[in-house]
């Protein structure tokens, strides 16, 4: 019987493979057409028909120690139901003991935290209060820069007029003077006072952006403590009786991203810190900016009067080369006159030569033809020549000094002609620095308006 299942195993083996051929030896019978035994060899399944219907699997000493085990297990299972039993009951008691004190230790704790939170919320809103203040003042600072940024552009705009003004000045008269030196030392000190202004400008809007930022640090932090205060307000006041709890069986583990006390305490802690530090940053550019602006509109003022000053002596000194120029023309006027007069006799004085020489070189021309012996050389001939060589060298001279003084003529008259350009020249100077730069600074802005007051 144990080896009828596998003789069927082995039968359905066979079945599924090619059967093997069949070894018949060689012999004279007849040919027989024949079917080729299946069950036959050594994997054959002949005697286990019967093998399947056999169902026994345990003998009898098995099932009766079975049934022993059986009666023996429950028992045992009484006996210790019985223990589970009171066991129970005194952990039931005692849990709820324990459930009791958790929840009063709990509730505690959670009383304490309450004031923590008010603690850092009430010193977080100090600091957001604070901080709005002081942006509040810095902005009024930053618009005092704004205000005296847009004030240095009309002493910009007349320092660059009255240089270009200036450069309208002729001749020797453009000249790089006390004036010209003082205005451009205002243009650079303008300059630089807006590259300043504009710095610190910009220093006030970044300081205003890290309050408002570390403000905002501080409402998101102080945000976070209300609604954490509410919250945990919220569950102290939970109890066994209330309607609104429920079981939330994932809330009972930690956060990896949760903090401890310390850090949460040391988070708010930091938060102030910073938003003090810039609060402190703050005010102490609130006062840098006001030292700033009351040095900038110092040092205009100052600027403005030294060049006013130089105007001033400028103007004087040119009124002082024009009365002197125009002296020297005068002079120069009747020198002129007296030149001209002069010039004419030395021409009359030329022409009273004409007749004489005429008579001397007539004379000689008619001796010329004398006849033979008579062309003599005698005292009559040399006094004629040598009046006419007088006449001659007379005239010459007289000729020279006239183109001398025909030359002094011109001389004198270039001179008037320079001296009269020179004062007009000086004129011009005069009208341009008087009327022109010193009217146009009587623009410039007072110390208040300077000062981002205005």
């Amino acid at each position: 019987p144990a080896g009828g299942p596998s003789a069927m195993a082995q039968a359905g083996v066979l079945l599924t493979k090619e059967p093997a051929p069949q070894a018949v030896p060689a012999s004279d019978l007849p040919v027989k057409v024949c079917e080729v035994a299946l069950n036959t060899g050594p994997d054959s399944s002949s005697g286990l028909a019967t093998a399947g219907f056999r169902t026994a699997k345990y003998l009898l000493p098995e099932w009766r120690r079975s049934n022993s085990d059986l009666y023996h297990k429950a028992f045992t299972g009484c006996e210790q139901a019985e223990r589970g039993r009171a066991e129970a009951k005194e952990l039931a008691e005692h849990a709820a003991a324990t459930a009791q004190r958790a929840q009063q230790d709990s509730t505690a704790a959670l009383g304490q935290r309450l004031q923590d939170i008010h603690f850092w919320k009430a010193e977080l809103q100090k600091e957001i209060e604070d901080l709005d203040a002081e942006t509040g003042l810095l902005a009024a600072q930053k618009l005092r820069l704004e205000k005296a940024l847009d004030a240095t552009k009309v002493p910009y705009a007349i320092a660059t007029d009255n240089l270009q003004c200036r450069e309208r000045r002729q001749l020797l008269d453009l000249v790089s003077d006390e004036v010209e030196r003082e205005l451009l030392k205002e243009a650079e000190l303008i300059r630089n006072i807006q590259e300043l202004l504009k710095r610190t400008l910009t220093q006030a809007g970044n300081q205003m952006r890290l309050n408002r930022d570390h403000k905002e640090v501080c409402e998101m932090d102080w945000s976070d403590k209300v609604e954490t205060y509410n919250i945990d307000d919220k569950c102290g006041r939970y109890s066994n009786q209330s309607t609104n709890i429920q079981f939330h069986p994932s809330s009972m583990k930690f956060e990896e991203s949760a903090s401890t006390p310390e850090t949460w305490a040391k988070f708010s802690h930091d938060n102030i810190y910073r938003a003090e530090r810039e609060k402190l940053a703050s005010i102490n550019l609130r006062a840098l900016i006001d030292n700033i602006l009351h040095d900038v509109s110092e040092d205009l003022r100052m600027q403005c009067a030294a060049v006013n000053e130089a105007f001033a002596k400028r103007c004087e000194e040119l009124d002082d080369t024009k009365h002197k120029l125009e002296h020297h023309l005068k002079k120069i006027l009747k020198e002129i006159g007296d030149q001209e007069a002069n010039i004419a006799a030395l021409k009359e004085a030329i022409r009273d030569k004409e007749a004489p020489m005429k008579v001397a070189q007539t004379r000689l021309y008619d001796r010329s033809f004398r006849p033979n012996i008579e062309l003599c050389r005698d005292e009559a001939q040399f006094r004629l020549i040598s009046e006419a060589e007088e006449l001659t060298e007379s005239i010459e001279s007289l000729k020279k000094k006239l183109l001398e003084s025909e030359q002094s003529l011109r001389n004198l008259e270039d001179t008037r002609m320079n001296l009269e350009k020179e004062i007009a020249v000086k004129t011009n100077s005069i009208f341009i620095d008087r009327q022109k730069c010193m009217a146009h600074r009587t623009r410039y802005p007072v110390v208040l308006k300077l000062a981002g007051y205005q």
